[in-house]
């Protein structure tokens, strides 16, 4: 079985919400499995301290997710239209594995979730596809062959799966975009089985 990792960082639970439809979808090419992996937070006033283990969800992600992976899905909510400080503080350390190639030729997506509709969705999936094709990885969107693509009224792009969770957070997927996150995370499978080296 080969794992593709499904890192995030989730505030409220929307993030994770697309995380784990992403998994189901990953999940439905046979030979290809999900790990799902988090982030901690971060402080703006001195590091945090934060328990070796999350007190609830999937364990934060090692560099060893990294390697053993066959591709990455990223997923972050949206700060001022680009991805939240713990998952930019994550990829910014990630310099020994920018120099060793560890993600290299590996397909990856991307995920967000905003308070509304207009908050910066397609600017915050750009902005985790920056250090992405820096780490030489092949980046997956959504085509329009998807029908959710061309009839959702809430979060779905061809740049990646989105969520549009309202002002508190509180509202659940849209059928379309949880169709949408499965799709990504089917094609994301779909692409890394194609790509990877047998053993």
């Amino acid at each position: 079985m080969q794992e593709i990792l499904v890192l995030y960082y989730s505030h409220r639970g929307s993030v994770r919400a697309l995380a784990e439809q992403i998994a189901l979808g990953i999940h439905q090419v046979p030979g290809m499995a999900a790990r799902v992996r988090t982030v901690p937070k971060v402080s703006t006033v001195c590091e945090a301290v934060e328990s070796d283990v999350p007190g609830d969800g999937p364990p934060y992600v090692e560099l060893a997710d990294l390697q053993e992976c066959v591709g990455l899905a990223i997923g972050s909510p949206t700060r001022f239209g680009n991805m939240a400080a713990p998952m930019k503080y994550f990829l910014d350390g990630l310099a020994g594995a920018w120099v060793n190639g560890t993600l290299a030729g590996k397909p990856a997506c991307v995920f967000t979730s905003t308070a509304s509709l207009h908050g910066g969705q397609e600017s915050t999936l750009l902005s985790m596809m920056l250090p992405l094709l820096h780490h030489g990885m092949m980046l997956v969107g959504i085509p329009y062959s998807e029908p959710g693509l061309n009839a959702t009224r809430s979060g779905g792009t061809p740049y990646g799966a989105s969520h549009v969770a309202g002002a508190d957070g509180s509202a659940a997927l849209s059928e379309d975009e949880r169709m949408l996150a499965v799709a990504l995370g089917r094609r994301l499978a779909l692409a890394a089985k194609r790509l990877a080296v047998p053993a």
